[in-house]
């Protein structure tokens, strides 16, 4: 994969602020930061010059570069952090002013014909069955239109982790599922299995936030 094009640009976008959450997760001196992300850059460059190209129709193309960056940094790093260190400072990185303003953008288009055409092209496309870096996905609908499940059977964060020896910090890159679903504002998102933990698949299920549902969600259960 070419560092310039989306790489770069993640890297612009979000290095400053994994750098600033070195010090304010992490306890990282300002120098101990700075040197740290000057490593993880030049680790970060080198893992995505080794990832293959993803095809023009893989969506999912921006979850290994992130993963990457993530990698980058972890290694660079002079111990490895907790899962629950980690899983923070992915989380404080990540949620920045602009990627708040993506997810609420998003959010608007959760549900709409268009996102459920694509999620049902994404499942069609079966990705990982020529890229190991890259997802399979299948698609499962939820009864009443009351949103959707994304059921994945190959995760390619999964296999450039473990290829890092990083597999035990792979849930710090799950929990940004939450996060980015509550930011959108539009599902509750919801999980069972995750493979990082031995399930044998990872499940991202979005249920629609509306009080109406909500109300029926109560009524069933009581």
């Amino acid at each position: 994969m070419k560092y310039a094009g989306m790489p770069m640009g993640m890297w612009l976008l979000f290095s400053r602020s994994f750098r600033k959450q070195l010090h304010e997760v992490l306890g990282y001196s300002r120098e101990e930061a700075r040197k740290t992300t000057v490593n993880a850059k030049q680790k970060y460059r080198k893992l995505i010059g080794k990832l293959p190209e993803f095809e023009k129709k893989d969506r999912f193309k921006m979850n290994i570069v992130n993963c990457a960056m993530l990698s980058a940094f972890l290694l660079s790093m002079p111990e490895k952090p907790s899962v629950e260190q980690a899983t923070e400072y992915y989380k404080k990185s990540m949620m920045t002013k602009p990627m708040e303003w993506f997810c609420r953008k998003s959010g608007k288009k959760k549900f709409t014909e268009k996102d459920i055409l694509g999620m049902k092209e994404t499942a069609a496309l079966r990705a990982a069955d020529r890229n190991p870096y890259s997802w399979n996905m299948e698609f499962y609908p939820y009864p009443g239109e009351r949103g959707y499940e994304a059921r994945f059977t190959k995760c390619g964060i999964c296999v450039l982790m473990k290829e890092l020896g990083l597999q035990e910090l792979i849930p710090a890159m799950c929990r940004l599922d939450y996060t980015m679903s509550e930011a959108g504002g539009a599902s509750e998102f919801v999980r069972e299995y995750t493979i990082a933990s031995g399930g044998p698949y990872c499940d991202c299920g979005y249920q629609k936030k509306a009080l109406e549902q909500h109300a029926a969600d109560r009524e069933v259960i009581s």
